[in-house]
């Protein structure tokens, strides 16, 4: 049974930083890819950074590219995402997804696993 647990989210001012944290359960977490999604209201589900199964290549949204870093522990089966200068548009709930394969993806239909969401609000 896989699961994902955010933890982190808040609310901060603009300008201001926040850490997100997934822990995940299972024993092949170090085999995977992972990635972050974001939703806000009235909005689909958006992609937003992901990390391969070693951590050696990340890819991000345009978005917040060069503002937020992904990261991942794979002794303690977690994965972070570090967001710095925060933006009002990037309120949203957050989410964490885990893929079957190594491989990095940008898609929400190429992620089986997701976790229940951690909201992010930046005051303006």
């Amino acid at each position: 049974q896989v699961q994902l647990v955010e933890s982190g989210g808040g609310l901060v001012q603009a300008g201001g930083s926040l850490r997100l944290s997934c822990a995940a359960s299972g024993r092949t977490f170090s085999t995977v890819a992972m990635g972050w999604f974001r939703q806000a209201p009235g909005k689909e589900r958006e992609f937003v950074a992901a990390i391969s199964w070693s951590g050696g290549s990340t890819s991000y949204a345009d978005s917040v590219k060069g503002r937020f870093t992904i990261s991942r522990d794979n002794a303690k089966n977690t994965v972070y995402l570090q967001m710095n200068s925060l933006k009002a548009e990037d309120t949203a709930v957050y989410y964490c997804a885990r893929r079957k394969t190594s491989g990095l993806a940008s898609t929400t239909n190429a992620y089986s696993y997701w976790g229940q969401g951690t909201q992010v609000t930046v005051s303006s």
